[in-house]
């Protein structure tokens, strides 16, 4: 596999550097994509944004929501069109790295685009379940962060990006592990197999992924994807994945062990908690990694709604309203205290959008000129609940009105639009000039 071509340059690389490095333990079993999940992705810039939007809304550097991340989104609308070869690719302004910042639009732009093929994965394989994509690093800090004024899960430990799960209330969930990359590079013909930066990214996709299990060693799902920006096709997302077969319990509806209940923070150790077990006439053996044992399952499993249920309402402009999802260590104090950098975008907007009244909250850009307002909501009835602190009843209340929400991508009195299926919206529009409403922001 091509891939294994550049984990072994990686590997020569570090020898280099490090006598005596040994060679990082990789995800085994990867493979490529099958059947329907290989087609080509159809959906529009806004959609992909809006994958990537409600994916790390907690993200650490996604704290100072609210304008900084509807900025970006704008402005990515903009480095997005159909291109010579009839699939997506980057404008002209796109490939500016002065308009555009390289390297966080491959880092953000290539992740949104990655995300978006990895939820249509995991929904075609679960297609009566509800998808729910977290943070790894606010699932995890938890039950590994090291201690420290800013609890942190340490820059030297590889993990995943993103966890994917798909749920139904009162069944157990499926749980994917994610990793999502992006590039610029233009390979050529005489760029060999280990130079292309798309195998580097997977082959280093593949250690952080091994670092991480459910229950057993190699129980987990993963998904691994890198994005190739100007990829001679167009836009491209390379995928490999790795089966499983753990699942997370199924929770009582209301009680202890609800996910309505205040979580308790974990100890799990991380140094030597992985066993794994000897093939091939190999013995035993141990190695580092985020490891949650089959007891703390329904723990993890509770952590990842709960977690969830925080990015919602940030999502929606929440502010104090978010901290009592989250332990001290995921920013229940950051939050509690409304001192992060959007604290001025709050919960101050509703629109009533097809038959629903979604609230959340809005910003006015301006984008060449063009005054433009984005909105990002969420369905007012799942708000209320998750506001009151009932985070089972918003999933079953999300899950009864999953098909009730509209599958357009553009909605009356507005434009551009990504509804999602678990009550969630952004929506785009141009303001008439000389419209009053908002503030005009030029950019961060």
């Amino acid at each position: 596999m091509d891939v294994d071509k550049a984990a072994a340059a990686i590997d020569r690389a570090r020898t280099r550097q490090r006598a005596g490095h040994e060679r990082s333990a990789r995800k085994p079993g990867l493979g490529a994509l099958r059947g329907a999940d290989r087609e080509d992705l159809v959906a529009t810039p806004w959609e992909l944004l809006g994958v990537f939007a409600r994916a790390t809304t907690l993200a650490r550097q996604g704290r100072g929501r609210g304008l900084a991340e509807h900025w970006q989104a704008l402005k990515y609308c903009q480095a997005l069109a159909v291109g010579g070869s009839g699939y997506l690719a980057l404008t002209d302004e796109g490939q500016s790295p002065e308009l555009s910042y390289r390297g966080m639009q491959a880092r953000e732009l290539g992740r949104a685009l990655g995300l978006a093929v990895a939820e249509r994965t995991v929904r075609s394989r679960f297609p009566h379940h509800l998808i729910s994509i977290t943070d790894a690093e606010a699932v995890l800090l938890p039950g590994f962060a090291r201690s420290g004024s800013r609890p942190t899960l340490g820059a030297a430990r590889p993990r995943p990006d993103f966890f994917i799960e798909a749920w139904q209330p009162g069944e157990p969930s499926h749980v994917f592990l994610v990793t999502v990359n992006g590039n610029h590079q233009i390979a050529t013909k005489r760029t060999s197999k280990a130079d292309r930066t798309v195998f580097k990214q997977l082959a280093r996709a593949s250690e952080r992924a091994e670092h991480f299990h459910l229950a057993e060693w190699n129980t987990t799902p993963c998904l691994l994807l890198s994005t190739e920006l100007l990829a001679k096709e167009g836009i491209t997302v390379n995928a490999l994945q790795a089966l499983g077969k753990v699942v997370i319990p199924a929770r009582p509806a209301e009680g202890r062990g609800s996910a309505d209940a205040v979580l308790t923070e974990r100890n799990l150790p991380y140094a030597n908690a992985v066993r794994v077990p000897g093939t091939d006439g190999r013995k035993e053996r141990i190695q580092d990694g985020f490891f949650i044992p089959r007891k703390d399952l329904d723990w993890y499993g509770r952590l990842l709604t709960r977690t969830g249920a925080a990015g919602q309402l940030a999502f929606a402009g929440a502010g104090k309203e978010v901290a009592q999802y989250l332990t001290d260590k995921q920013g229940h104090k950051h939050y509690a205290q409304r001192t992060f950098a959007g604290s001025s975008s709050v919960r101050d907007a509703c629109h009533e959008i097809g038959t629903t009244r979604f609230v959340g909250t809005d910003q006015v850009f301006r984008l060449n000129g063009t005054r433009v307002e984005a909105f990002s909501g969420m369905d007012e009835e799942l708000y209320e609940l998750l506001i009151e602190g009932k985070v089972e009843a918003y999933r079953r209340r999300t899950y009864e009105k999953r098909d009730a929400y509209p599958t357009g991508t553009t909605a009356p009195k507005w434009g551009p639009v990504s509804f999602g299926d678990d009550g969630t919206v952004i929506a785009l529009r141009i303001l008439p000039k000389g419209d009053a409403q908002g503030n005009d922001f030029s950019g961060p």
